[in-house]
């Protein structure tokens, strides 16, 4: 039987093999010192500016594909190399490497009253599974988080980017090679049969646990077959709450940065709450207009500006990834908190105010995963948070939350260390 075909008829077999060898991988992994970590990623680097010819060509077979397949132009961007990006890509891995490694850190210890002496630390999940859609620096973002937080990665990337992937993943591997890692610590599905990603999802007690990148289809289907627990956000309903103190310049430059920025990032804004006591609401609204923002608002909204849109309900609970935005006017800071609580993705909300005591209410009652003060909610991001790349942006409420970065990657185990003792 060829590979294909046993590819195409057990999915389940292959991904147990793929997962068996990582996890395999990942006890070797788990031993290299932090240097050594370091190196490796490194060299693979290296080997992805060595190989940028090559890597480019198969980037230009994507999409070519892509646009008989009918793209659009955001996607064909998200999935476009040059020589800028992928010089991007090696830095970004260089950068990883250079990170602060979090395994083998102690979060606390303590010393019992007969003498036990307990700490907990930090170590490697163990295999993650990533799955993910359209760009490619996700397969070296990924593989370069997991080898620098002692995680073997098991990596399914979509078919817009297969070709971009290969040769990615290729390069990368050489480099972990050369530098003495095995190269089963990082594994690139070698199929895009959409079972592979069931048999992926159900993997219990072989995979530790699923990332899923990519849109609203990919992380519910994610979410609701997973087997495996999983780390992900489905929307990113962003709101940006102007209070009545806000300063007006600075509610303008922060609203028009948070949505106009870039529309298609899950940190953009999706909804702008503007305090019916503020005083320069139209000059906010008009910036983004100007800007090229469709904006659809209840009606006191459409009341600022007659090119304002009539918003449905729908458009509370839509996340656009477009110049599109929902505008509405509330009273006063209970009003702006019912919605956020009834509309919010939990991703990222943030509040426009010179009310310092506006500002720690606001942070203390927004449960969201990151909640803002007189910022950009396009700065949800690992990079801009100092964490390099990241992984993904968390809106659960369990292990990790916001851009999870190699910490997010880890959990802990109990050392106790004792001289003799017994329980009574």
């Amino acid at each position: 039987m060829n590979i294909e075909t046993q590819i195409s008829t057990d999915p389940a077999k292959l991904v147990a093999d793929l997962a068996v060898a990582g996890r395999a991988a990942q006890r070797k992994l788990s031993r290299l010192t932090s240097e050594q970590k370091a190196a490796a990623l490194h060299r693979a680097a290296s080997e992805i500016r060595a190989n940028a010819a090559q890597i480019l060509a198969e980037n230009a077979k994507d999409l070519a594909a892509g646009e008989e397949r009918g793209l659009t132009g955001a996607l064909l961007d998200r999935l476009k190399l040059d020589d800028d990006r992928l010089a991007g890509i090696a830095d970004a891995i260089d950068n990883v490497a250079d990170l602060a490694d979090p395994v083998g850190d102690v979060i606390d210890c303590t010393e019992r009253p007969n003498g036990l002496r307990l700490s907990r630390v930090r170590i490697p999940i163990g295999l993650i599974g990533i799955i993910y859609e359209s760009r490619p620096n996700v397969t070296a973002d990924a593989a370069a988080l997991g080898v620098r937080s002692g995680n073997a990665v098991l990596l399914r990337g979509g078919s817009e980017a297969v070709h971009s992937n290969n040769a990615i993943h290729a390069a990368f591997v050489r480099g972990l090679e050369a530098a003495g890692v095995p190269g089963q610590a990082v594994q690139l599905m070698p199929t895009q049969d959409r079972a592979a990603v069931g048999a992926m999802l159900t993997a219990a007690g072989l995979i530790d646990m699923i990332v899923p990148r990519g849109g609203k289809s990919l992380v519910a289907r994610v979410q609701a077959d997973a087997r495996v627990p999983v780390l992900a956000h489905l929307d990113g309903i962003c709101h940006t709450y102007v209070h009545e103190a806000a300063e007006p310049a600075m509610a303008r430059d922060v609203a028009r940065n948070a949505k106009m920025r870039r529309t298609g990032i899950c940190g953009a804004m999706e909804t702008l709450l503007l305090d019916a006591r503020f005083p320069a609401s139209g000059e906010v609204v008009s910036a983004l207009v100007d800007a090229g923002c469709a904006l659809r608002g209840d009606t006191r909204a459409c009341a600022l500006d007659p090119r304002i849109e009539r918003a449905d309900d729908e458009d509370w609970d839509t996340e656009y990834l477009d110049a599109v935005l929902s505008v509405a006017i509330v009273d006063g800071m209970d009003a702006a908190l019912d919605h956020i609580a009834e509309h919010s993705s939990h991703h990222t909300d943030t509040i426009v105010t010179a009310d310092d005591a506006a500002a720690e209410r606001f942070l203390a009652e927004v449960d969201s995963a990151i909640v803002m003060v007189n910022a950009s909610s396009q700065f949800a991001d690992g990079g801009e948070f100092g964490l390099g790349a990241e992984i993904g942006i968390a809106t659960g409420r369990l292990h990790a939350r916001g851009p999870v970065a190699l910490e997010g990657l880890t959990t802990y185990k109990w050392q106790v260390r004792g001289s003799g003792q017994i329980r009574p």
